[in-house]
């Protein structure tokens, strides 16, 4: 659990952040089973918390070509009882996907990460353009969230780069984009295993997989509570 301190308005506002459904992944039951039951669990837990919102950060499936997986992550999808938001990853079919929006005096802001992390200059010059615009707009906002599939960072900025973060001069240009905004909270999946770190007063949340994890993390969740007191991030572990 975190608390993230910071002026609120006077009405409060809860979402959920999943990431990483990722139907098929390191599951060999028959009909992909295992990850339909994470799924669900995962659903059904959101469901009884009533959020506001809730934002998935990518790879629904592990196959995109998979008719089977698709159909098993889309039956799970429309059970749940909240306006959902959707990113893709870099299993998922790619497409320059994001997405703007106010909610209760908050800014939520969602990027793609495929273009950036497949050096796809001219994808990403024009979500750049797009995301600087949006972000300009949002400064009025009590808060400003940032979603994504791939981390900036997982826990430090001179970290070395791997598949499961930015370039060190791509973090470095995100960040400061970031922190020139006011941008309060980032949100992001890709690991399969939680991280949080804070920089430059940004604070970094990686979440866990809803479906099968890595490096003995547990399945689950984040609940985000925007109060007077602040932003609060709480895991939600859907595996016992």
């Amino acid at each position: 659990m975190a608390l993230l301190a910071c002026g609120c308005g006077q009405q409060d506002c809860t979402f959920v952040h999943m990431t990483d459904t990722q139907i098929g992944f390191h599951d060999p039951s028959e009909g992909f089973i295992h990850s339909d039951t994470l799924m669900q669990r995962a659903v059904a837990a959101a469901n009884a918390l009533a959020p506001d919102l809730v934002f998935i950060t990518g790879d629904l499936i592990d196959d995109a070509t998979s008719v089977e997986q698709n159909a098993i992550f889309e039956r799970n999808l429309a059970a749940i009882q909240a306006p959902v938001w959707i990113l893709h990853g870099n299993h998922d079919i790619r497409s320059n996907t994001h997405f703007s929006f106010r909610h209760k005096g908050c800014a939520f802001i969602g990027i793609d990460t495929n273009c950036i992390k497949d050096g796809d200059a001219a994808a990403e010059e024009e979500q750049w353009t797009w995301l600087s615009g949006e972000l300009r707009k949002a400064r009025s906002a009590r808060h400003i969230f940032v979603f994504l599939h791939c981390p900036v960072v997982r826990e430090t900025l001179d970290e070395p780069e791997d598949y499961f973060n930015f370039s060190i001069p791509q973090r470095e240009r995100y960040l400061r984009l970031f922190k020139d905004a006011g941008v309060d909270a980032v949100f992001a999946g890709h690991t399969h295993c939680p991280y949080h770190t804070t920089i430059d007063g940004i604070s970094l949340y990686t979440g866990t997989a809803v479906g099968n994890c890595l490096n003995h993390a547990t399945p689950g969740f984040y609940i985000c509570h925007v109060t007077r007191k602040g932003l609060q991030v709480i895991p939600i572990p859907t595996l016992q």
